[in-house]
């Protein structure tokens, strides 16, 4: 491994100063383990997944049916959207009211859980609308210098 690259997603953003203030009682770095078992990875696996987010999104403004989840979402299949829903319903992200009727009748809307993690979705979209233009061109600055191509 060459100088200065890690393994570690915890040394992302580390200066090579003492980081040990971002190890203090309001933030922990190493809650970013890898490791299959960690808890905080799998969830956030799970709610950062481009499906899951799609999702999200969509029913911040009102309860949606799945047929309507599926028109919404381009290029997701059956399966995958029942898959995430099934995912965010188990995470306490969405709930799932069957109503007793013929046909039977599903309305997917987030949970006050889902309502937070959607406000935190936004910032992350607004984030990358303000800053679009600088990813674009340092992702043109590494194109031209054959970037995809070292190791």
């Amino acid at each position: 491994m060459e100088e200065g690259t890690s393994n570690s997603p915890s040394d992302i953003c580390s200066t090579g100063k003492d980081d040990s203030v971002l190890r203090g009682k309001d933030y922990d770095v190493l809650q970013w383990d890898a490791r299959e078992e960690c808890e905080v990875r799998q969830i956030l696996d799970r709610i950062a997944d481009k499906w899951s987010l799609l999702v999200i999104a969509l029913l911040e403004k009102r309860t949606l049916r799945f047929t309507e989840l599926k028109r919404n979402i381009d290029g997701i299949s059956q399966r995958m959207l029942t898959t995430t829903l099934r995912h965010l319903e188990r995470d306490g992200i969405i709930e799932r009211t069957v109503y007793p009727v013929v046909p039977p009748k599903v309305d997917y809307a987030l949970t006050p859980l889902g309502c937070t993690l959607h406000e935190t979705i936004r910032s992350l979209v607004l984030w990358t609308e303000q800053n679009q233009a600088d990813i674009i061109a340092a992702r043109q600055r590494y194109d031209a210098r054959g970037g995809s191509n070292n190791p």
